[in-house]
């Protein structure tokens, strides 16, 4: 029986980031459990390219964009699971377990981790417990919490949209509630949150949101998110 799980990962200069958040993933390249590993690259200029070769992943190029470069991931994949992660994502140990439960227990849906940053005091704690409630509460986890997902639901929800931001918020709504927590947790970097404030950061994230559950143009809403 072949390895059912595809790990798909968009990279933009993330090669201060990728070795780290591949590291993570070792205990699932020990159990069997991954297939094959996905580094879709969206035009870096620093050494990714090199550091995903040399980790033996399968290396795609294209336009830059988080939803495009997923969509690209995906439609290379070969697994029967699809696993989504940001680059400087660090699953927690026992992650492979707890995959392993949700692939057992809850085949029918989409799973996502609980979210963790490597930070330290109230405000990380205060801002990932939100995002860990929203998810709960209202079926939409954000990227940064990865995304599990059969090849069958991918494909009936209709995949990544190919738009430059709000992409996972674009597929959770598709997925309909097809969500349920994966009990470990994906600590992800603070660096923008710690740089503009935690608070700023917070509220910015949620006027974007708002924003396109109103119908903005997610190109226009990345034009702005940037600057």
């Amino acid at each position: 029986m072949r390895a059912p799980l595809s790990i798909i990962i968009p990279t933009l200069d993330a090669a201060g980031q990728l070795p780290a958040a591949l590291g993570c993933l070792g205990e699932g390249l020990e159990a069997g459990l991954i297939r094959e590993l996905i580094v879709s690259d969206g035009g870096s200029t620093d050494g990714t390219a090199g550091i995903a070769e040399e980790a033996g992943a399968v290396l795609l190029t294209g336009p830059p964009g988080r939803g495009g470069q997923l969509r690209r991931g995906a439609q290379a994949a070969q697994g029967e699971w699809l696993l989504f992660l940001h680059a400087d994502t660090h699953l927690s140990d026992g992650w492979r377990e707890a995959l392993l439960r949700h692939l057992r227990d809850r085949r029918e849906m989409a799973g996502y981790f609980r979210l963790g940053f490597r930070a330290e005091g109230p405000a990380p704690r205060m801002v990932a417990g939100w995002a860990n409630l929203r998810a709960r509460l209202l079926g939409l986890p954000y990227g940064d919490q990865g995304l599990l997902i059969s090849r069958r639901l991918y494909d009936d929800c209709g995949g990544y949209p190919d738009i430059p931001l709000m992409e996972d918020v674009a597929i959770a709504r598709a997925l309909g509630g097809q969500l349920a927590p994966i009990e470990a947790v994906a600590w992800t970097g603070a660096e923008r949150y710690q740089r503009q404030g935690w608070v700023r950061r917070g509220g910015r994230n949620l006027v974007t949101v708002t924003r396109y559950f109103l119908g903005a143009d997610p190109e226009r809403l990345a034009r702005s998110y940037s600057r």
